[in-house]
């Protein structure tokens, strides 16, 4: 029994490291959509503190919402354990966790992308990713804000939706 729990708390370790990867990844390369004409990498390669906050900004904002998810999915596992993993009720769980997480990237990157393009117009006196290619702090700390912000919250509907399976 404790070798079985072992070994499913190493898929589970191995699940949440897949998707935290493929979450940063789909992140970090939605933000290079939204910011159009800046190159995050030439940027922080030259040391644009601005830059590097907003990146960082985005990938504390998906790993608060993604590890909602993960921590859906370890409770789905363990539920499908106690019915029968490859029961139907089993599969189900799992299959409904897996979506959850899914959801939850989804969710998260949606977010952030929305959030961002809604800040850019709501702020007409501010071009916010002209000031990011300048170094501007403090327009990083504004859009660092309103990303962690929504995640914060968003994270919420992906707690609620682990609840609604519970």
């Amino acid at each position: 029994m404790l070798l079985e729990n072992a070994a499913v708390g190493i898929v589970q370790l191995i699940v949440a490291l897949i998707f935290a990867v493929v979450a940063l990844y789909i992140g970090f390369a939605v933000l290079g959509k939204i910011t159009k004409d800046i190159d995050e990498e030439k940027e922080l390669a030259k040391g644009n503190t601005a830059v590097g906050i907003i990146v960082a900004a985005v990938f504390v904002a998906i790993a608060l919402v993604v590890e909602s998810g993960v921590s859906g999915l370890s409770s789905g596992i363990s539920k499908a354990l106690a019915v029968g993993l490859f029961s139907t009720d089993g599969l189900l769980t799992i299959g409904l966790s897996i979506f959850q997480l899914l959801a939850g990237i989804v969710l998260s990157v949606g977010s952030i992308y929305l959030a961002l393009i809604l800040l850019d117009k709501l702020t007409k006196g501010v071009e916010e990713f002209e000031e990011l290619k300048k170094g501007n702090v403090a327009v990083a700390l504004e859009m660092g804000g309103v990303i962690i912000a929504v995640a914060w919250i968003i994270q919420s509907g992906v707690i609620g939706i682990t609840a609604a399976l519970a």
